[in-house]
């Protein structure tokens, strides 16, 4: 029923730059509220306003248009149904994505090495610990591995909106962030499967162009068997 509001509190867990929420996993979580969460769902485009709070709780109100997230009388994020329009980024192989972790940028300089997803600065099995890397023979494309833990699953199944995080960073990581940090301004995605645990997935992103401060980019996940988990477009802000 439209009007209706709920609560939502994002772990410390979850978190991007150290005292805000991952861009990518809170994204999922407002996704599952607005469309129930399940596989096959229609996409969902999330607009991050103002950093997420970590442990705080926040209010989703339910609009005509959507979802609204606020915290006391400040707006956080947007979410509502959307269409993704670019063209799926072309799979890579397990090998080529464990090769691909060498040029990982992070491993130079990373602007939030505690990021749930991309950080390097976690206890194992804490984070996603994704290491997106260029590949040496595709321009502007990231590849990572990602072998998601039990604990980010129900029944041995991966809930949805770690999906939603695996598919954030490695579109970010398209651009040279050493040096000038960017972070998830708006995320349009879809999750078509979800993995077990322990597969071996693979996410890649591609960078579709720039735009002064900002940044366009496209992820794909890819199961085992080279399924699509999910595909996400992204709108990434220089924030230096």
């Amino acid at each position: 029923m439209r009007g209706m509001s709920a609560v939502l509190t994002i772990d410390r867990r979850f978190n991007g730059p150290p005292d805000s929420a991952n861009g990518g996993y809170l994204s999922g979580r407002l996704a599952a509220l607005l469309s129930g969460g399940l596989p096959g769902a229609d996409p969902v485009a999330v607009t991050l306003r103002k950093p997420p709070p970590l442990a705080e709780p926040m209010t989703v109100i339910d609009g005509e248009s959507g979802l609204r997230l606020s915290r006391a009388d400040t707006l956080i994020a947007e979410a509502a149904p959307a269409d993704l329009t670019s063209a799926t980024v072309e799979p890579a192989s397990a090998d080529e994505a464990t090769a691909a972790a060498r040029y990982y940028g992070g491993l130079v300089e990373h602007p939030f090495p505690t990021c749930f997803v991309c950080g390097l600065a976690r206890p194992a099995r804490d984070g996603l610990r994704l290491q997106p890397g260029l590949l040496p023979d595709r321009a502007d494309t990231t590849a990572a591995l990602w072998r998601p833990d039990a604990s980010l699953a129900d029944r041995d199944r991966v809930r949805p909106e770690f999906v939603w995080a695996a598919l954030d960073c490695p579109g970010g990581w398209t651009v040279d962030l050493v040096g000038r940090p960017m972070v998830l301004g708006r995320m349009t995605a879809q999750v078509r499967a979800v993995p077990d645990v322990g597969e071996p997935c693979v996410v890649v992103g591609r960078l579709n162009g720039r735009d002064g401060r900002k940044a366009f980019t496209t992820t794909t996940g890819y199961g085992a068997d080279d399924r699509i988990l999910g595909q996400a477009d992204a709108i990434w802000i220089a924030i230096t």
